[in-house]
This record gives C-alpha cells, structure tokens and sequence, in this order.
C-alpha cells in the first residue's frame, strides 16, 4: 500500500469472529477494522480515510474479517469507492492462505507436545477430546468446548482499534 500509494482492503478469515481481523489490523497499523462483533458504519470508515489523506496520509490498509456485516472486501469497496476518487482502491482476500507459512522451532515442540499428549489420551481410553495449549500447558478440551465457541473481543482490544485505527 504504502509503496503504490494504495488504498488496500485486506480480507481474513473471520466468518463468525473477528479476532484474527483485530490481531493482524493491530500489527499491521490498519487505519480500521471491521469485524461481525462490531456494527460497520461506512460513513466513519470513509471519514477516516478521507482525514487521514488531509493530513498527508497517501496509503492506508483496511482489514476486513470475511463475516463483517458490511459484507466482504468486494462489498465494501463496492460502497466507498465513489465517495474516494482520490485513492487508488485494491483488494486483497487473504482467505485461507494466511493459514500456510512455515512452522517455527517452537510450532514443531508444541505439535510433537500435543500428539503425545493425543495418543497417550486414547490409549486411556479417552475420546471426544482434542488436545490444546492453556497457560503454557497440554490440556484436554472437550469437542463441544472446542467447536463454535468465539472469544470475546477484549475491551482492552476495542479501544485500541479506535485508539490506533
């Protein structure tokens, strides 16, 4: 964005929760973030966009969690673009691809942990239950507690998406 003087609407994976949206837009210093446990208003995202080019900014990112109620990234842009001519607009639907990458030292300890931790579990007879990471520990977690269940967005969190965005 930055060295095309672009306008980026960065789509990830976020269905029914916008945490992975939060974490990256965090990261990334994403002018906003748009996420289903937030109502979007367009309005506000293109007054900010457009201050931010009033005050000299040339680029900015958006991310986009893929459930947001304003729709995708397509959607989105679909709305805002003719109130923003002066941005050159792209969208980036990073989807699954963000699952991909290399597993680090750490990524490798941690799987070899949890399939220890799986196979001695069924040798005991164990089922329905998948292994996980809590407080630095292999735990056993139940299917139901595993499936559909979505962390709240801290309000630690939301400020500072208002804050940084």
């Amino acid at each position: 964005a930055d060295s095309h003087d672009r306008l980026f609407f960065v789509e990830v994976m976020g269905r029914d929760a916008g945490l992975i949206a939060v974490y990256s837009g965090l990261a990334s210093g994403a002018e906003d973030i748009l996420i289903p446990e937030t109502k979007t208003d367009l309005a506000d995202l293109v007054n900010k966009l457009k201050e931010g080019r009033i005050k000299g900014k040339q680029s900015s990112i958006v991310i986009v969690a893929e459930g947001d109620d304003a729709g995708g990234a397509f959607e989105i842009v679909k709305q805002v673009k003719p109130q923003l001519p002066e941005y050159d607009i792209r969208v980036s639907i990073l989807g699954h691809i963000q699952r991909g990458g290399n597993p680090t030292a750490l990524d490798r300890l941690q799987s070899s942990e949890m399939g220890m931790a799986a196979v001695e579990a069924l040798l005991a007879g164990k089922r329905n239950v998948m292994m996980g990471i809590q407080n630095r520990k292999i735990v056993e977690v139940p299917f139901e507690k595993a499936t559909k269940q979505h962390p709240e967005i801290e309000p630690s969190m939301k400020k500072m998406m208002e804050v940084l965005g």
